[in-house]
């Protein structure tokens, strides 16, 4: 049996149209067109994780889980095996052009403004590199 990955991640998101979403607790919100990219952790299995948001169908849990049942695409972009924390891997969005997506979006358990950010694909390619992050595996064979 394999060991459990923990780790950290930055899942991209992209709507070809103007969505409107309920996201859960947080109410109903408008998202404009474009690229978005979420932070997020799984101590208790990254690839695990990773596969439930990267598919389409699935009980709505987390606030990730609104916007990935109505997406275009998704990918997922990892920080392990020496994680940076998600808060971190936020405040180095927000470095790279990225801007706050919804306020309380994803950041229930910390004193973050939000855990989604809408962001360029050249900030998106800065963040991969800033970060040192590496596509997640399942992700490479869709």
């Amino acid at each position: 049996m394999s060991a459990v990955r923990k780790g950290t991640y930055v899942l991209f998101v992209t709507l070809g149209r103007e969505t409107p979403v309920n996201v859960g607790a947080l109410g109903p919100h408008t998202f404009s067109p474009g690229l978005y990219c979420y932070v997020g952790s799984a101590m208790a299995g990254l690839d695990q994780r990773l596969r439930r948001h990267l598919a389409h169908d699935k009980k709505l849990k987390w606030h990730i889980d609104y916007l990935t049942t109505v997406c275009d695409s998704s990918e997922a972009w990892e920080s392990y095996p020496d994680p940076i924390p998600e808060c971190e891997l936020g405040r180095i969005a927000e470095a790279c052009g990225a801007v706050p997506g919804m306020d309380g979006f994803g950041c229930s358990d910390c004193g973050c403004r939000t855990h989604l950010f809408r962001l360029s694909q050249d900030s998106a390619e800065r963040l991969i590199e800033e970060a040192g992050l590496s596509r997640h595996a399942a992700d490479q064979a869709r």
